[in-house]
C-alpha cells in the first residue's frame, strides 16, 4: 500500500511539474503579495534522513503554494550506491504542492519549521525567476556533495544570492569539525555513525567556519534567525516571522543499548586472548582464525583504498587504511600460509608497524567506534605470532 501511494505521489508530482510550474515560468509578471520562506525539517528514521532537510516555500498568484526541493533522488538509479560512495551522485531539484510536501512529513512524524523571509516585491520576483531558470531540464540536476553542495546549501545560495544587499550572518559559530557536527545528529545511531567515521578521513576533522557549518539544516535555520541584510547604511532582519508548522510525533529510534561496534570489537579482543591461551596450552596454531581476519581486513581495506579515488574531498586521506589494509588480501594470506610452515612472513612485521602508526594517528584523526580496540587486538595477535615463530 505504501509503495502504491508513493507511485501515485510521484505521478502527481510529474504532472504538476510539467504543467503547473512550466505555466508559471512563462509568466513575466509577479503581482504581490508574494511570500517566500525557508522550510527546515527535522530528522527522520532512515539513515539518509538523520540530518534533516531544507526546502523553499513559494506563495504567489502565479505559482500557487509550492515547495521547491533540492533533495530529489532515487535508489533505483543505476549503480546508485557505487556512485554515492565515489561522490558521483546526481540529485535533482523538484517542485511539489505545499500540501503534498506537508503530508509526507506528517506521515513520517517529523517536525517542520517555517521562516518567512523579509523581502520586497523585486527580491521576491528575482528569486522566483532564478528558481524557474534553475528548474529548466538542463539545469535542475546537480552533482551532490554532502558537505559542500547539498539541499541546504543550494536553498541558501539561491535565496541570499538574489537579495538587495549583503547578508551578514552572526559570527557565533562553535569551533567544530564536520565530523563533530554529524556526530551531533547521529549520536543514537551507532552503526550509522560507525559507517560515516570509517569512510571519513583526516579532512573531516578540520575546524569549520560559519558558512561551512550551514550544510546542516538546523545550523542554517539558526543562522537565518539572526541574519541581517545590509544595503548601504540601511539594514533589516532577513527573517520576518517564524512558525512551527509540524511538531515531531515520533521518538527517534536508536541502537544505544543494542549490539554496538564497540561491543563487537571488545568481543573480538577477548576472542584473540582466548585463542592465544588455547594455542599456548595445546601447542597448536589455530591458523583458520588468522586466515579469516586477514581476509576481512583486506576486504575492508579495499573499500578504504577505493575511497582514495572518490570525489568526496573528506575521504581521500584516511589513516584507518593502515589498519584495514588492502595488501592483507595478498601478503596477509601468504603470511598465514607461512605460519603453517613455522615461518614469519615480512608482511606480518610490516602490518604490526602500520598498526603502531595507526594508533599514533589517533592524535590527529577521529577513528570509527571500536577501531582502537580492534587495532590493539590485532597488534597483540601479530606480536605473539612473530615471537612464537622466530
Amino acid at each position: 500500500m505504501k509503495v502504491f501511494k508513493s507511485e501515485i505521489r510521484v505521478l502527481f508530482l510529474l504532472i504538476f511539474a510539467l504543467f503547473g510550474w512550466s505555466i508559471s515560468a512563462r509568466s513575466n509578471s509577479y503581482t504581490p503579495p508574494c511570500r517566500i520562506s525557508l522550510l527546515t525539517c527535522g530528522p527522520g528514521q532512515e539513515v539518509y534522513s538523520l540530518y534533516g532537510h531544507t526546502a523553499i516555500r513559494v506563495q504567489s498568484p502565479e505559482t500557487g503554494d509550492i515547495v521547491v526541493n533540492y533533495g530529489m533522488f532515487s535508489f533505483k538509479q543505476k549503480y546508485f550506491i557505487l556512485r554515492f560512495v565515489f561522490g558521483l551522485t546526481d540529485y535533482q531539484m523538484g517542485v511539489m504542492p505545499f500540501d503534498v510536501f506537508m503530508e509526507e512529513y506528517r506521515e513520517e512524524g517529523r517536525w517542520v519549521e517555517e521562516q518567512q523571509l523579509n523581502l520586497d516585491s523585486a527580491e521576491c520576483r528575482r528569486i522566483i525567476v532564478a528558481l524557474q531558470k534553475n528548474y529548466e531540464p538542463e539545469n535542475r540536476t546537480y552533482r551532490y556533495n554532502y558537505f559542500y553542495d547539498n539541499c541546504t546549501t543550494r536553498a541558501r545560495d539561491i535565496l541570499i544570492g538574489n537579495l538587495n544587499g549583503k547578508v551578514r550572518f552572526p559570527d557565533n559559530h562553535k569551533d567544530t569539525s564536520y565530523r563533530e557536527m554529524i556526530h551531533s545528529m547521529n549520536e543514537t545511531h551507532r552503526w550509522a555513525r560507525f559507517g560515516n567515521d570509517l569512510l571519513l578521513g583526516l579532512k573531516a576533522d578540520r575546524k569549520t567556519n560559519n558558512e561551512q557549518q550551514q550544510f546542516l539544516p538546523e545550523h542554517l535555520m539558526k543562522d537565518f534567525d539572526h541574519a541581517v541584510v545590509a544595503n548601504g547604511s540601511h539594514q533589516h532582519n532577513l527573517v520576518s516571522g517564524k512558525l512551527l508548522l509540524l511538531s515531531a510525533q515520533t521518538v527517534s529510534s536508536n541502537d544505544r543499548g543494542s549490539f554496538t561496534p564497540r561491543l563487537c570489537t571488545i568481543a573480538f579482543f577477548l576472542c584473540v586472548l582466548i585463542i592465544i591461551l588455547v594455542e599456548r596450552k595445546t601447542k597448536k596454531r589455530i591458523w583458520l582464525f588468522d586466515f579469516v581476519w586477514m581476509l576481512i581486513d583486506g576486504m575492508a581495506g579495499l573499500i578504504l583504498f577505493a575511497m582514495i579515488f572518490s570525489q568526496h574531498p573528506t575521504v581521500s586521506l584516511n589513516l584507518q587504511i593502515l589498519l584495514l589494509n588492502p595488501l592483507s588480501l595478498v601478503f596477509g594470506l601468504k603470511a598465514v600460509w607461512r605460519l603453517r610452515k613455522h615461518q614469519v612472513h615480512w608482511f606480518l612485521k610490516a602490518h604490526a608497524v602500520c598498526i603502531v602508526i595507526f594508533l599514533l594517528g589517533a592524535f590527529v584523526q577521529t577513528y570509527a567506534e571500536g577501531m582502537i580496540t580492534l587495532a590493539l587486538s590485532l597488534l597483540i595477535r601479530e606480536l605473539y605470532l612473530i615471537r612464537a615463530h622466530e
